[in-house]
């Protein structure tokens, strides 16, 4: 046994029996003979040993005088209840332990030989400042007292710990100063009272062995493996961010040492309400798998169980035990969800609701690879334990529901970052001033006097790419059914063929016509209910029946049509889609360097983005306009790096598609707020809506007096109204132009009038097709 746990202690320790011996002496001198006989005797052998008295330096003198320190002890150590007392002569904190009682010896004699005995979560820290206030209890009289339980975890015969709490007596034990000690000070014990985690502190005013502990102190222990086992539950199950593999050895642990049961396991079903199924945790959340559920990710409740009788559990939300799963197995009506635990070595197991509030969350299950080792007689243990399992799955699923909430709202709808402070002030708000008996009417999100800024990227003509892909594939699916319906027409005289060939042969005419909102829909219902159904029908031959299993395989599954060309068309705008918006998103950490400010984006048949700018949006901050400057130019050159992107990845795309670009610029402050019905910011106040009309009408536009679109591929057209704004961005193009980023020509020209809004002009500039690689071309930003 290691004796010396640590180097360093305020206290040199000297075991002792004086006290008890001096008692033993008055005894000897009493009248009362027989007891004076007896000390007499025992004095006689103890005189023998000085060392008793004055001071035990080498431990092998206990070792060696064993009988003759147990007769000394007998009176506090009496025989008759050895057998049921934890008991032993010891020096506080120490590993100093000798005189067992018999229940002691056994306990230690079950942990094995090589077992050390060591106080649970006591460090060279906690020991020299606990040993440093025995000094200023003993010799100070001062009264600090310390409630931590201290805690010796020792494990039995069949390996499982037991947790027994350790209660010290020190009535025998003196402390007195050495030559090494330091007076202290009434200043110097309030120095200490406040500065009980710096061990520093109290090594100064207690230097090492200035202090002299003599005496014997007695240890006695009790079983509290059930309530420690509780308290560690509690512990265990808040340690959110332990390793799971750890925190679900311990979780086990726990529970064996309630039950008893060394290889038993604990497992975890969790329970959906909304769509009534057993899920099988995550086992990097909870650190458990299901043994109800095995390997299968989820199950509806009612097959969990395979039938089972235990399916009344669900019904009646009561635990329950099998102690025999070989026994229970032959029963018919438990033989498939037997079969399904023996799989997994279970042979006796208890399972057990957890409910909250009349609602199940879930079922606990604890399983053994032993016969009877789990019954209906220990399953009442889990009455101690369920109130914390049911918190913490409690707490579980709440954590989950706002990180599912959390989810949606970065995915679906997310407060972008630069204004999320001025929704949580109004939420702060609301829990503040929150009365249930009141409807709390919330605030609208307005910021006043910010610059919008407007950019898109546009799939050039995708409602023309959209309507001819769609007519391609029903000329390709009204083609394989024409050449099917030739075929059919060799096996079957049916004159009803002809008519459904002169009905496609109708509708294949039609689509080299305008199409029209509803013919896709008209030719499908076509199909499906006349056409298939005389296919499937049909008795043909072999070559026959792989021609219309090859057209069935063609139909794609969801839209129950030929989905080939338009999966192209669809399959290029998705690439097109993604590569912009992910140039757009990382191009946005950066442009919110220069000034925080609120940005969306939307995908459609291309990319479009909004931007607000102003002193509203980040009040902290002082803004100007040079900051608004900045934005622009920096919008300028991110849609020339997407233009040029879609023109790198065009021989990759399914599909050939061209875009194009434009900015509307709109110098003047305009109003947004937050529209709580539609979860979104949109302009506010009838001027400002001016802004809007144009934004959503201008990229249809013409060029005053032409046909032409103002809009052109591989160009970016800038709509603005006035003119400090056109110099702005001639600016801006000289200076692209100069980094090798646009082409030199320049077109300017005025926009047809649109409904309600005038006097429109637009610059139109193309990118070039190679932006050069030199180091100093760089993203621009204004000093």
């Amino acid at each position: 046994m290691n004796y010396n746990l640590f180097e360093e202690s305020p206290l040199k320790n000297v075991i002792s029996f004086d006290q008890l011996i001096e008692s033993l002496e008055k005894t000897a001198v009493s009248d009362n003979a027989y007891l004076s006989v007896q000390a007499k005797a025992l004095l006689q052998d103890i005189n023998k040993i000085p060392e008793l008295k004055t001071g035990i330096e080498d431990l092998n003198l206990i070792t060696k005088n064993e009988n003759l320190l147990s007769n000394l002890l007998s009176n506090l150590f009496p025989n008759a209840l050895s057998d049921n007392e934890i008991k032993a002569v010891t020096i506080p904190f120490h590993n100093i332990i000798f005189n067992f009682t018999n229940r002691f010896q056994r306990i230690l004699d079950d942990a094995g030989g090589t077992f050390d005995l060591t106080i649970r979560d006591f460090d060279k820290d906690q020991f020299f400042v606990m040993s440093c206030i025995l000094v200023l209890n003993a010799y100070y009289k001062k009264d600090f007292i310390i409630s931590k339980p201290l805690f010796y975890d020792i494990p039995d015969k069949n390996g499982i710990t037991k947790h027994y709490r350790i209660l010290y007596n020190a009535d025998f034990i003196k402390i007195s100063p050495t030559e090494k000690a330091i007076e202290l000070s009434p200043e110097d014990i309030d120095l200490l009272m406040d500065n009980y985690d710096d061990v520093n502190v109290w090594k100064e005013k207690f230097p090492l062995e200035s202090w002299e502990m003599k005496g014997f102190g007695i240890v006695t222990l009790f079983d509290a493996t059930i309530e420690s086992a509780i308290s560690e539950l509690k512990t265990n199950l808040l340690r959110a961010n332990s390793e799971h593999n750890e925190k679900d050895r311990k979780f086990e642990s726990i529970f064996r040492s309630i039950f008893k049961v060394p290889d038993l396991r604990v497992g975890l079903t969790f329970y959906n309400e909304e769509e009534n199924m057993f899920i099988n945790p995550p086992h990097a959340t909870t650190g458990t798998n299901s043994f109800i559920l095995y390997e299968k990710k989820e199950l509806p409740c009612e097959n969990a169980f395979l039938d089972c009788e235990i399916n009344t559990i669900l019904k009646t939300n009561k635990t329950y035990a099998i102690s025999n799963v070989e026994k229970f197995a032959k029963t018919a009506k438990n033989e498939k969800f037997a079969k399904h635990l023996l799989k997994q070595n279970i042979k006796s197991c208890i399972l057990a609701p957890v409910i909250k509030n009349d609602k199940l969350l879930g079922i606990l299950e604890l399983v053994s690879s032993n016969p009877r080792s789990l019954n209906s007689i220990n399953a009442i243990n889990l009455d101690l334990l369920l109130p914390y399992v049911v918190d913490t799955l409690d707490n579980y699923y709440n954590d989950l529901q706002n990180q599912i909430e959390a989810v949606i709202q970065r995915e679906y709808t997310a407060i972008h970052s630069s204004v999320f402070w001025k929704f949580k002030k109004e939420a702060q708000k609301f829990y503040h001033t929150y009365n249930p008996n009141k409807d709390y009417i919330f605030k609208e999100i307005v910021f006043k006097d910010v610059y919008p800024l407007y950019g898109q990227i546009d799939v050039k003509s995708s409602s023309l790419h959209r309507n001819q892909t769609v007519k391609d594939d029903l000329k390709s699916q009204l083609k394989t059914l024409l050449k099917i319906f030739d075929k059919l027409k060799e096996n079957t005289n049916l004159s009803i063929l002809e008519q459904r060939k002169f009905e496609m042969h109708s509708y294949f005419e039609d689509l080299d016509l305008e199409l029209k909102t509803d013919t896709e829909q008209q030719i499908q219902n076509y199909i499906q209910n006349e056409i298939h159904p005389i296919i499937v029908k049909s008795k043909v031959d072999e070559a026959t029946e792989k021609t219309i299993k090859k057209y069935f395989a063609d139909i794609d599954p969801k839209t129950g049509s030929y989905y080939k060309s338009r999966k192209k068309f669809d399959d290029a705008m998705a690439i097109i889609n993604k590569k912009m918006a992910s140039i757009l998103d990382k191009s946005q950490v950066e442009a919110q360097k220069i000034f925080p400010h609120y940005f969306e984006r939307f995908k459609s048949d291309g990319v479009e983005h909004n931007l607000y700018i102003g002193a509203s949006i980040s009040p902290q901050e002082p803004f100007d306009k040079i900051y608004l400057s900045n934005l622009r130019l920096w919008q300028l050159q991110t849609l020339c790096e997407m233009e040029l992107e879609h023109h790198r990845c065009k021989s990759i795309l399914p599909y050939e598609l061209e875009v194009t670009s434009l900015i509307l610029v709109f110098s003047s402050p305009i109003s947004i707020r937050f529209r709580m019905d539609e979860k979104r910011f949109d302009v506010d106040g009838t001027y400002n809506a001016r802004y809007e009309v144009v934004k959503k009408r201008i990229d249809k536009a013409h060029i005053k007096g032409t046909n032409e679109r103002i809009t052109d591929q591989e160009k970016i057209t800038i709509v603005y109204s006035q003119r400090n704004e056109e110099k702005e961005y001639l600016k801006y193009i000289k200076f692209l132009q100069f980094k090798n980023i646009l082409e030199p020509t320049i077109e300017q020209f005025d926009v047809e009038e649109l409904q309600g809004v005038s006097g429109l002009k637009a610059i139109r500039i193309k990118v070039l097709n190679t932006i050069s690689e030199n180091p100093d071309d760089q993203p621009f930003q204004l000093e």
